[in-house]
């Protein structure tokens, strides 16, 4: 009887040990499943900042590639200069070569942008639209739809210096001929 008695006491205690330790192992498996949700959490918190820090990084590169394009002339730009242009070639019948022609470039720039005033006799006679990219700085005009004698002038200054700028204005007429000019500016005296 002593026997079964003591074996009936093992068999109990065998029995609260493994109910504790099936105790213990559903605990840790809800603190595990507990921490795989916090780590999900944490996981999706990533992701989202990975696809921000990319949204930003490419606004950041359009950015970038749009900061070439300069908003405001650099200061020894700005103000008046005297141009000298000279036909080098021409098929058009308002244009022959050697046609030689001074006037007043002025480089200014407001809140929509970077412009080039052309004066003659200190009147405004055309405004090019500016882009002044890696130090060349290109000039654009197209006259509008009621003027008689449609033109297109692109002007590409390229040899630019402290004092004098160099390049080539090329003016397309309505009938599509061509003139070319050489483009010589010298800082206005002040």
């Amino acid at each position: 009887m002593k026997k079964l008695a003591i074996l009936l006491l093992l068999i109990c205690v065998f029995i609260s040990c493994e109910s504790k330790k099936e105790l213990e192992l559903q605990n840790r498996e809800k603190a595990v499943i507990i921490k795989e949700e916090e780590f999900k959490k944490k996981e999706a918190d990533y992701k989202t900042l990975l696809l921000m820090r990319d949204s930003l990084a490419a606004l950041k590169n359009t950015i970038n590639e749009n900061s070439d394009l300069i908003k405001k002339w650099p200061e020894f730009l700005k103000g008046f200069w005297n141009s000298k242009t000279l036909c080098r070639e021409s098929n058009c019948n308002q244009y022959v070569i050697g046609d030689q022609r001074n006037e007043s470039w002025e480089f200014v720039s407001d809140s929509t942008g970077i412009y080039t005033n052309v004066l003659n006799n200190k009147k405004l006679v055309r405004v090019f639209k500016a882009k002044y990219i890696e130090d060349k700085i290109m000039l654009e005009f197209t006259s509008d739809s009621i003027s008689k004698n449609r033109v297109k002038m692109n002007v590409v200054l390229d040899d630019i210096k402290e004092n004098i700028i160099k390049g080539t204005q090329t003016i397309t007429g309505q009938d599509n001929c061509t003139a070319r000019f050489s483009v010589e500016l010298t800082l206005a005296k002040k």
